[in-house]
C-alpha cells in the first residue's frame, strides 16, 4: 500500500488520501521549497471529507496509478481541506472564478512555486484529467513568460476582490434595511417556498433577516415568505423525516430530492430560525423541528467531550443516498402489511419509486420520505383519530429507524470545528431559552466548556481539535460564532463567566482582525500566514453567517452590556465601510443588515448641546459644528463628543504628515476643569494627494469629516454642571497657498444627575 506524507495529519479528508499513489504533500513550506527546488508547478487540490466529486475524483484518478504517475513526474501535489484553512480556500476558490466562470470542488488549481494561480478547473474525469496535466506541463516548460504573465495578474486581482475600498458607502439607515428585505421578498417563491429556483438551499440568512425584521416592525407580509419556507423544508425531503435533522440541499425547486450530506452548520442555523419561527407564530410544528434537530445532533454528532463533529458524508461513490431510500419491499419487510401501507400512504411513496440518482438523473426504484401536508393535519381527519393515529406512526418511524441504522452508514466527519460548534451552541442556548428547554442549554455549555479548555492556547481560539491534538490558529469566524454563542450563553443563564469570556475574545478579535484604516474585519488574523490578499470573507463561505455582520452585532451587544464606547465605535466603523455592499447585495450581507438594525435601535438618543456663542460656526473657508450624544450623564457615564468640519471647496487640511512635521494637523481636544476620562479620539480617513509646491504625497483632508471623542464625566462626588471646552487645531490651505493656523474653541454645558 502507498503512503504519502499526509499520513501525519489529523483532518480526516486529507486522511483519505493518505494512501493515494499521488506524492501528497500538506501545505506548508516543505512542498513549496521542493516545488522551487525541482522547477516544477504546484498541483492544489481543495475539498473537504463528505464532498462527494471529491471522492469521485479520488477513485478514478488519484487512486490510479497511472494518473499518479502523471502527476508526480511534473507536478509538486498539495491537499488542502477547505474546512481547516478556509482562507487557502477562498482565495483560490476565486482564482477558479476568474479563470473559468465557476466554482466548485474538488478545487484543482496549478501554482507558481511562489504560490500565486496561473490555471484552474474543478473535477476533471479520468481521460480528460490526463491530457490537462500533460498540457499543463507543456505549457510549463514551453512558454514561461506567458505562466508568470497569468499568475501575476490573477495575483492582481485577487488583491483587488479582496478589498471593498471602490464601492461608495451609503448612510446607515433603517430605509438600507427596508430596501434589502423588499428586495429579498421578491425573490420568494409562493408556490413552493424559499427564494429563487433549483437547486434550493436552506435559506439561512434571507429568513433570519425577514424574522429580525418582523420582530421589528410587525409587517404582516412578511410572515408569509417566512412560514411557507419553514414549512416547506419541513414536509420536503430535504428533512430527514426519520433520523432527524436535515440535508445540505434540495437538487429540484420543490425540496424533495436532496443532496444528502447533512452539516452541523446547516443545522445549527436551521434549529435557531425554527425557534424563532416558534417565538414569532407559536406553531408546535416549529417547535418539533427544533427538537427533532436536537434528536439527530445528540445521537450521532456529539463527542464524548460533549462538542460537536463537522459532517456526515452523501454516500460511498456511485451510492449517493443509499442509507436514506426505501424500496417499497424493504418497508414492507421492516412493518409487515398493514404497517407499510399506511407508512407509504402518509410519507407519498411511488409504485416505481420518487428517487432519482443526483448524478444520473436515473430512477432507481426507491423512495425519499416527505409529505405533502402536515402530519398534524393528516390525523386530524384520520379514521382513528388524531391521538391514536400519531403514536402509530411515531411506532412505526421508531421500527424504520432502527432498521436503518443498521445499514452501512454515511462517512462522518469527526473534527471539531470552532466555528461551527459556534453555532451550534449559539443555536442550542437560544432555543433552550426562548423555548423554556433546559437541556438543550445543558449541551451548549457542555460544548462551550470544552472549547475553553480543549481548543485554546494563549489565550487565543484555536480552529480544530482531531484525535486528541488541536491545532491552526483561529480565524475570524471563528472569534465571531463562538462569541455571538458565548453572549448567547450569558442571556440564557445569567452566567457572568460567558460574558467575560465573551469580552476577552472580543478583544483579542479587535487586535488581530480589525482592519484599523477602512473598518471591518479581515478573515485572517495578524498572525496568520499571508497568502496573496487579505481578504474580509463578505461572500459569507458557503450560506454561513456574514463573518462581519456577526462581529457587528457582538460588538453592539457588548457596548449596550458594558456601556464601553469602544465596541459601539468599532461597529459603526465596519457597518459604515460595508455599507455600499448591504446596497448592492443585500444576499450574503443579511447579517449586516440586522447589525444595522441593531445598532439604530440602540443608539442613545443625539441631542444637540447649545453653547455660549452656539454649536455651529464659520471660520471661512471651514464651517465648525459640535455635537454632544447627551447633556445630562449620571457619574461615570460616558458621551460622545462629534465635531463636524464642512471645508469648502478647492480648500483642503491636514491630516498627521510625520515625514512633514512641520505641516499643522487637524486635531480635536477635550479638556474640563472638573474630573474627566477621555479616550480615543476617532479620526476621518484621510486621502493622500501630491502636493503641488513641496511635491510629495501628504495625507490631507476635503469635503466634510467628522471627529469622534468619547469623554467619560465625574466620578460619584462630581454633579451639577460641568463644562467641556473642545477645542479644534487647524490650517486651512487651496492650491496657491496656506492661511494661518486656526485654533477654534467651543464651550459646551453638561448636567451631571
Amino acid at each position: 500500500m502507498h503512503t504519502n506524507q499526509l499520513i501525519n495529519e489529523t483532518s480526516p479528508y486529507l486522511l483519505q488520501h493518505a494512501h493515494n499513489p499521488v506524492d501528497w504533500h500538506p501545505w506548508g513550506e516543505e512542498a513549496f521549497a521542493k516545488a522551487k527546488r525541482e522547477n516544477k508547478p504546484i498541483f492544489l487540490s481543495v475539498g473537504y471529507s463528505t464532498c462527494y466529486w471529491c471522492h469521485v475524483m479520488e477513485v478514478e484518478s488519484f487512486e490510479d496509478p497511472e494518473v499518479a504517475a502523471v502527476i508526480n513526474k511534473y507536478f509538486v501535489a498539495i491537499k488542502v481541506d477547505r474546512e481547516e484553512r478556509p482562507d487557502i480556500d477562498e482565495q483560490y476558490m476565486l482564482a477558479t472564478q476568474m479563470m473559468t466562470g465557476r466554482g466548485g470542488w474538488p478545487n484543482s488549481v496549478w501554482l507558481t512555486p511562489d504560490g500565486k494561480p496561473w490555471m484552474a478547473g474543478t473535477y476533471f474525469p479520468k481521460p480528460t484529467f490526463i491530457s490537462v496535466l500533460k498540457q499543463i506541463n507543456e505549457f510549463w516548460v514551453n512558454r514561461r513568460d506567458d505562466v508568470n504573465r497569468q499568475a501575476d495578474a490573477l495575483a492582481d486581482a485577487a488583491k483587488r476582490a479582496g478589498t471593498t475600498a471602490a464601492i461608495e458607502s451609503v448612510p446607515l439607515t433603517m430605509e438600507l434595511v427596508d430596501q434589502a428585505a423588499q428586495k429579498l421578498v421578491g425573490q420568494f417563491d409562493p408556490e413552493n417556498g424559499g427564494f429563487g429556483g433549483a437547486p434550493k438551499f436552506p435559506p439561512h440568512g434571507t429568513l433570519a433577516l425577514l424574522i429580525d425584521h418582523y420582530r421589528r416592525g410587525g409587517d404582516e407580509s412578511l410572515l408569509e415568505p417566512i412560514t411557507r419556507t419553514l414549512d416547506a423544508m419541513w414536509l420536503g425531503g430535504m428533512h430527514d423525516h426519520l433520523g432527524g435533522g436535515f440535508h445540505r440541499y434540495a437538487t429540484d425547486s420543490e425540496w424533495l430530492l436532496p443532496h444528502f450530506e447533512k452539516m452541523l452548520y446547516d443545522n445549527a442555523q436551521l434549529m435557531r430560525i425554527y425557534a424563532d419561527g416558534y417565538q414569532i407564530t407559536g406553531n408546535e410544528r416549529y417547535r418539533e423541528a427544533v427538537g427533532d434537530i436536537d434528536r439527530w445532533v445528540r445521537r450521532e454528532m456529539t463527542s464524548p467531550e460533549g462538542a460537536f463533529y463537522s459532517a456526515l458524508d452523501s454516500g460511498e461513490v456511485g451510492k449517493e443516498g443509499e442509507a436514506y431510500v426505501w424500496t417499497a419491499e424493504q418497508v414492507k419487510e421492516v412493518l409487515g402489511e398493514q404497517d407499510a401501507t399506511v407508512y407509504s400512504e402518509v410519507y407519498n411513496f411511488a409504485p416505481d419509486g420518487n428517487f432519482l440518482e443526483e448524478s444520473t438523473g436515473r430512477k432507481t426504484g426507491e423512495n425519499i420520505p416527505h409529505l405533502k401536508r402536515p402530519l398534524e393535519e393528516i390525523a386530524r381527519s384520520h379514521p382513528v383519530g388524531e391521538q391514536a393515529f400519531l403514536e402509530r406512526i411515531r411506532a412505526i418511524e421508531k421500527k424504520l429507524l432502527e432498521n436503518r441504522l443498521t445499514w452501512p452508514q454515511p462517512h462522518k466527519d469527526d473534527k471539531v470545528l470552532t466555528s461551527w460548534n459556534g453555532l451550534m451552541i449559539d443555536a442550542l442556548a437560544h432555543a433552550g431559552r426562548v423555548l423554556d428547554e433546559p437541556e438543550y442549554i445543558d449541551s451548549a455549555e457542555a460544548a462551550a466548556t470544552f472549547i475553553l479548555q480543549s481548543m485554546t492556547r494563549d489565550g487565543k481560539l484555536l480552529r480544530t481539535f482531531r484525535s486528541g491534538t488541536a491545532k491552526l490558529p483561529g480565524y475570524l469566524d471563528d472569534y465571531v460564532y463562538f462569541c455571538d454563542a458565548l453572549l448567547e450563553l450569558h442571556a440564557a443563564t445569567g452566567d457572568q463567566r460567558w460574558l467575560d469570556e465573551t469580552i476577552r475574545l472580543a478583544d483579542t478579535m479587535l487586535d488581530e482582525f480589525e482592519d484599523d484604516v477602512e473598518g471591518g474585519f479581515f478573515f485572517t488574523g495578524d498572525s496568520h500566514e499571508a497568502l496573496m490578499a487579505r481578504s474580509k470573507n463578505l461572500g459569507g463561505g458557503g450560506n454561513m453567517p456574514n463573518t462581519n455582520g456577526i462581529a457587528a452585532q457582538i460588538l453592539v451587544d457588548l457596548a449596550e452590556r458594558t456601556g464601553r464606547d469602544r465596541y459601539r465605535r468599532s461597529a459603526e466603523k465596519t457597518l459604515q465601510s460595508l455599507s455600499g455592499v448591504m446596497a448592492k447585495q443585500p444576499h450574503t450581507t443579511e447579517h449586516l443588515l440586522i447589525a444595522v438594525a441593531r445598532h439604530l435601535s440602540t443608539l442613545p438618543e443625539v441631542e444637540s448641546a447649545t453653547a455660549s456663542g452656539g454649536n455651529t460656526r464659520r471660520v471661512d473657508p471651514i464651517t465648525f459644528k459640535v455635537e454632544l450624544s447627551k447633556t445630562e450623564v449620571r457619574p461615570d457615564e460616558t458621551l460622545m463628543v462629534t465635531v463636524t468640519l464642512a471645508i469648502d471647496d478647492g480648500w483642503h487640511l491636514y491630516a498627521a504628515n510625520p515625514e512633514a512635521e512641520f505641516l499643522i494637523p487637524t486635531t480635536v481636544a477635550v479638556t474640563s476643569d472638573a474630573a474627566i476620562t477621555v479616550g480615543e479620539m476617532v479620526a476621518p480617513k484621510p486621502q493622500t494627494k501630491l502636493d503641488p509646491i513641496l511635491k510629495q504625497k501628504l495625507n490631507t483632508y476635503a469635503g466634510t469629516i467628522e471627529f469622534k471623542v468619547p469623554v467619560t464625566i465625574g466620578d460619584a462626588e462630581e454633579v451639577g454642571e460641568v463644562t467641556l471646552k473642545v477645542t479644534i487645531d487647524s490650517q486651512a490651505c487651496d492650491e496657491a497657498r496656506c492661511l494661518e493656523p486656526e485654533k477654534t474653541t467651543f464651550e459646551m454645558a453638561v448636567q451631571v444627575r
